[in-house]
């Protein structure tokens, strides 16, 4: 069976998560900066009522800085049971991808290997699946579930 994935741009790559990672995307909105976060947490957004960290994934990956366009958009995806906002270029569309059709990363990418799933390969393009829970290892996850927490005290 295909495995169903959101198809975004980052700086002119394109990128994939599986849909049931996905809850929803949202154009870009007022993102409030929180203090001595690291640098690829943008900020919390308010998203009916709940705060929700925002992830800059251009400055998680270090392919660039974040560009503000009309075609900008906030995919909510959920990591370790924590909803979370990851910044995007664009997103394109959901399509099926053949399992047997996803190959390992090269070594030699733009980004963190540690991050990729594999390389998806269609008719006319590639697409680099990434791995969602990779994203905050560490000291990112810690931060994220933080940042989060923090966001949930000030409503109190």
């Amino acid at each position: 069976m295909p495995k169903k994935i959101v198809v975004f741009s980052l700086a002119e790559e394109l990128y994939g998560l599986d849909i049931f990672d996905v809850h929803e995307v949202v154009k870009d909105v007022s993102i409030t900066k929180i203090p001595e976060t690291p640098e690829f947490i943008e900020g919390i957004i308010n998203l009916r009522g709940k705060i929700i960290p925002v992830i800059d994934l251009k400055k998680r990956f270090g392919i660039g800085k974040r560009g503000k366009s009309k075609d900008s958009r906030i995919i909510i995806v959920e990591i370790l049971g924590q909803k979370a906002g990851l910044i995007v270029d664009a997103v394109h569309e959901v399509i099926p991808i053949d399992e047997n059709s996803i190959e390992p990363p090269p070594p030699v990418t733009t980004i963190d290997t540690a991050f990729v799933e594999g390389i998806a390969k269609t008719d006319d393009k590639m697409i680099i699946i990434i791995k969602l829970h990779f994203l905050f290892e560490v000291n990112g996850k810690e931060m994220l579930l933080n940042t989060s927490s923090e966001g949930t005290k000030e409503r109190s």
